[in-house]
C-alpha cells in the first residue's frame, strides 16, 4: 500500500504545469511599452483635432445665436447672455470645457467670436484659437 502510495506521489510529480517565467513576462511587458512611447506621440495631433470640434460646434452655435439676435433686433450682440449662450465651466475652473468662448467685436453690421484652449494641449506654449465671423468663416488664428 506504502507503494503505491509513493508511485502515486512520484507521478503527480512529473505533471507539471508549463507556464512563463517572471522574466519572460517582464521583458514582454518592456517590450510592450516601448511600443506605446513610440506610438503616443503620433496620437497628439489626433488628439488636438478631436479637441478643436468642440471649438467649432460652439462658435458655430455662436453664430446661429447671432444670426438669430441680428434677426430680432437688427445689430449683433456682444454679450453671450443676451445671445443665450452658457459657457460651460473650462477644465481650468474644474468643468469639462476645453475652449473659452468670448465675442471680439459686435457692431451693427457684423461681429467676431473667439474660442481659445483653457489649456495648451501639446505643451508647446501656444493656445490653440478658432475665430468665426458673421459670414461664418471658421479660422484657426492659433494652431495646436
Amino acid at each position: 500500500m506504502l507503494d503505491k502510495i509513493k508511485k502515486q506521489l512520484q507521478n503527480t510529480k512529473k505533471a507539471s504545469v508549463k507556464a512563463y517565467s517572471l522574466t519572460e513576462i517582464l521583458i514582454v511587458l518592456c517590450i510592450i511599452g516601448i511600443l506605446l512611447l513610440m506610438v503616443l506621440p503620433n496620437q497628439t495631433s489626433v488628439i488636438a483635432q478631436a479637441k478643436a470640434i468642440e471649438a467649432q460646434a460652439m462658435l458655430n452655435q455662436i453664430y446661429g445665436l447671432e444670426k438669430s439676435y441680428f434677426y430680432r433686433h437688427s445689430k449683433y450682440s456682444s454679450n453671450l447672455e443676451e445671445l443665450g449662450f452658457e459657457q460651460e465651466l473650462t477644465v481650468d475652473e474644474g468643468g469639462q470645457a476645453v475652449y473659452k468662448i468670448e465675442i471680439i467685436e459686435a457692431s451693427n453690421d457684423s461681429f467676431s467670436a473667439r474660442a481659445t484652449a483653457a489649456s495648451d494641449l501639446d505643451s508647446d506654449g501656444s493656445f490653440n484659437t478658432w475665430e468665426i465671423d458673421n459670414k461664418q468663416m471658421l479660422n484657426e488664428v492659433t494652431k495646436e
